[in-house]
């Protein structure tokens, strides 16, 4: 490509800011439709009615990008069962002056925009297609976007290492692959004409229950947090909101946690890179989280 890939988001009504917090699901494109504003325990039972999510998000940004609200941008949409989506700005874009979160805001923007459209269908990929061909930012980002039907299934469309777990019953029960061209290099839509699109996107379903929760993130959350732990944060915690923002929390800690032993570090070292031999030879490794934009979103499938 014309840029360095790395990974790492025009300011936006749904482009949500330093450590927001919200339970809803909001759409300003669609502000007719009636807001999730609340979401009560239910009972894990095989879907027999329409259903919807239950949302909660937090973003942490980069320490070193606070003040503009990190590369990171997400929306959450109440068309349908439920849309939600989360982009991570490639962070090289900077070495060529170029704001590297001006490219994910708007890219979110336009699928917020998009997402209610007749040719979109409610499928994902067809939405990363038309967001991608409306967004004239210069930039790339990792993108990952999920439809629920009413009728409890959900739909994949993701590029690059931001990631998506569905959790039942305390258990993993599906979980997305990260698209990496090599380590630290994912697969990103771009600007360039030199660069993957909607046809490289990894596509799936999952048939959901009533009482599912899902974990939605960019990989400054996956990097920092083992799926283990993604599981104990949201069997303690209350709700969707508090949920969201107690994941970005830890996964935060872990990223300036330098003996922290993350998934960022372990997966550094299968690839070949760690300390030198002679901090080897004294028993030492590569340990530590990795600073990073986080963004969680957690969603609650309940009967709607």
């Amino acid at each position: 490509m014309a840029i360095s890939l790395i990974r790492t988001p025009i300011s936006h009504p749904l482009i949500h800011s330093l450590r927001s917090s919200t339970l809803s699901s909001i759409d300003e494109s669609l502000r007719r439709k009636r807001l999730l504003s609340s979401c009560a325990p239910s009972q894990l039972n095989p879907i027999r009615s329409e259903v919807s999510f239950c949302v909660g998000t937090h973003l942490i940004p980069h320490p070193n990008k606070v003040e503009r609200g990190g590369e990171d941008a997400f929306f959450v949409s109440n068309y349908n069962g439920g849309a939600i989506a989360v982009a991570d700005g490639v962070s090289g874009w900077a070495e060529q002056n170029v704001d590297p979160s001006l490219f994910p805001k708007e890219l979110m923007a336009n699928a917020s925009n998009l997402v209610g459209d007749e040719e979109v269908n409610n499928d994902p990929q067809i939405l990363l297609r038309k967001a991608h061909a409306a967004t004239s930012s210069i930039g790339s980002a990792t993108v990952i976007v999920a439809m629920l039907e009413r009728n409890g299934i959900l739909k994949i469309a993701s590029v690059g290492d931001c990631g998506l777990r569905v959790i039942r019953e305390g258990q993993i029960i599906f979980s997305t692959s990260p698209q990496e061209h090599y380590f630290d290099c994912p697969y990103q839509l771009s600007s360039e004409v030199v660069g993957q699109t909607y046809l490289d996107a990894m596509v799936s379903s999952v048939e959901l229950m009533e009482g599912d929760t899902i974990v939605m993130g960019s990989d400054g959350l996956f990097d920092n947090i083992f799926d283990q732990e993604i599981i104990s944060t949201i069997a303690r915690c209350r709700d969707v909101v508090e949920a969201a923002k107690a994941l970005a929390n830890l996964a935060s800690n872990h990223s300036m946690d330098s003996n922290f032993d993350s998934p960022y570090s372990l997966e550094a070292r299968s690839k070949g890179f760690d300390v030198p031999l002679w901090r080897k030879i004294l028993g030492m490794k590569l340990t530590g989280g990795k600073l990073d934009d986080i963004t969680v979103v957690v969603g609650l499938v309940v009967s709607s």
